[in-house]
């Protein structure tokens, strides 16, 4: 079986003299408070798009994020290069300021049956066409929080593009999904993340989960709904290793200063 490594060097700065990077990054912005390290997200980004409110959230509180800087400055600075969606949420002065400064704008609300996430994701796919797809890592910024049935929905991207890397994020944690298909290689990086952490079965339950670097390793281990699964673990070694006949969601806890 293949290995699959995963890694949160997103969450850490550039080094000033940086070897080429092994993953491409695109960010997506939904309309959820922003984290504290969203500048650093799109600092890593390569492609930035909002899901249509998501561009009230960085034209609202990029700004606030960068208190020593002038506002007017941050918005230019913090362009988004798409904003895609249903165009619902929105407000008109965001949407007109931002297709102004060039911003590519694509009104998909003829679609109803897909998320803004899902048709970010879909444009994010055909973007990076010529990427080999084990390359491009997408990050979603406020992922997590608000109304439960937007998360479930987010977390069903997941599992829609379950070849794709994504990574949803918020101020507190991360998920991310652990494919069966693979065995996976977590390198924790606990400067800024841990100890808490999960793995949750999707789809279907799982009949064997077998871990290592945890405080409590599950060793062949049935975890399904309503019966076990493994929350509020700990991380114990500087890497996890997981491997299991389902696919997994991998949650941990992103530190605070």
């Amino acid at each position: 079986m293949e290995l699959m490594s995963h890694s949160s060097t997103f969450l850490l700065p550039a080094p000033s003299n940086p070897s080429p990077p092994s993953l491409t990054y695109a960010l997506v912005v939904l309309n959820q408070s922003l984290p504290r390290f969203s500048p650093l997200l799109w600092s890593h980004a390569q492609l930035r798009l909002c899901a249509d409110g998501g561009a009230n959230r960085v034209y609202d509180d990029m700004p606030l994020l960068l208190p020593h800087l002038d506002a007017s400055d941050v918005r230019k600075r913090y362009k988004p290069d798409v904003i895609k969606g249903d165009m619902d949420s929105i407000r008109k002065e965001v949407l007109e300021f931002y297709a102004n400064m060039g911003t590519k704008v694509v009104d998909e609300s003829h679609d109803q049956d897909t998320t803004d996430l899902h048709k970010c994701v879909a444009y994010i796919c055909d973007w990076a066409q010529k990427l080999d797809k084990s390359n491009l890592c997408i990050l979603v910024a406020g992922a997590l929080g608000g109304r439960f049935d937007h998360e479930i929905g987010n977390i069903n991207v997941l599992c829609r593009f379950s070849t794709i890397r994504i990574i949803l994020l918020s101020d507190d944690c991360l998920i991310h999904l652990l494919p069966r298909t693979h065995r996976h290689e977590i390198h924790i990086q606990s400067s800024v993340e841990g100890p808490h952490c999960g793995l949750v079965p999707i789809g279907t339950p799982s009949g064997s989960t077998t871990t290592t670097g945890l405080q409590w390793d599950l060793n062949e281990t049935e975890m399904k709904f309503g019966g076990l699964i493994s929350t509020s673990n700990l991380v114990k070694e500087d890497k996890i290793t997981v491997q299991s006949d389902s696919d997994l969601l991998w949650t941990i806890t992103i530190k605070k200063p």
